[in-house]
């Protein structure tokens, strides 16, 4: 393993166990709504992860679906949804088993951490209603979170020297464009329907903060 991974090795188990001990594992297995949510969310999003396309191994892409899975699930279960989804790619040969850490960092914890905290940002900072609900916190970070974890893969892949910068610029990094809007919509759309059909899945969502007296 090269420095790299092993630095994302130590920050992405330091985060999982951090997790892991800050929930009540007893409470979780006692509330099956919260397991459907959880396993059910790691189902879809291993639906998504597993359709990805691209011309060299590791430079492929797809959709993230991790702003949504945030706001209905909380960081903490969220992190375990997405790290349940990349142990099931990496057993079906979708990510290699050196790479599950680096991939759990750029592709779970960083789309995760900015999702919540611009989530936490707009709810202290500005006005809270439905519309900054859905455009702020899952519109706006779906489009980002998929423009970062695009950028920091595709750093990583040229630090390493598996491919140099022209390569992973020509059939990586010029995808971006191309990708952020329908990751965006791809949230924004999720959040609209969980919050209209299912407020009470949604961890980070309250009437009584985005709807009544608005």
């Amino acid at each position: 393993m090269t420095t790299i991974q092993w630095l994302c090795l130590v920050l992405y188990a330091f985060v999982v166990i951090g997790v892991l001990t800050q929930i009540s594992l007893k409470g979780l297995a006692a509330d099956k709504q919260q397991q459907h949510l959880v396993f059910g969310t790691a189902a879809v999003l291993f639906l998504f992860w597993v359709l990805r396309v691209g011309i060299h191994d590791g430079l492929d892409v797809h959709f993230l679906g991790l702003s949504v899975v945030t706001l209905l699930l909380g960081f903490r279960y969220s992190v375990i949804a997405g790290t349940l989804t990349l142990i099931g790619i990496s057993f079906v040969g979708g990510t290699p088993l050196s790479e599950i850490a680096v991939q759990g960092v750029f592709s779970v914890l960083v789309p995760i951490g900015f999702t919540y905290l611009v989530y936490m940002l707009a709810f202290h900072k500005i006005p809270r209603h439905l519309f900054v609900y859905i455009f702020i916190c899952a519109f706006f970070p779906g489009a980002l979170t998929i423009a970062l974890k695009t950028a920091f893969l595709g750093g990583y892949y040229w630090a390493s020297d598996t491919y140099t910068w022209d390569v992973i610029r020509d059939s990586y990094i010029m995808l971006i464009p191309l990708l952020v809007f329908p990751e965006a919509l791809l949230n924004g759309m999720a959040a609209t329907l969980l919050v209209i059909y299912r407020p009470h899945w949604m961890y980070t969502f309250h009437d009584k903060f985005y709807l009544d007296g608005k």
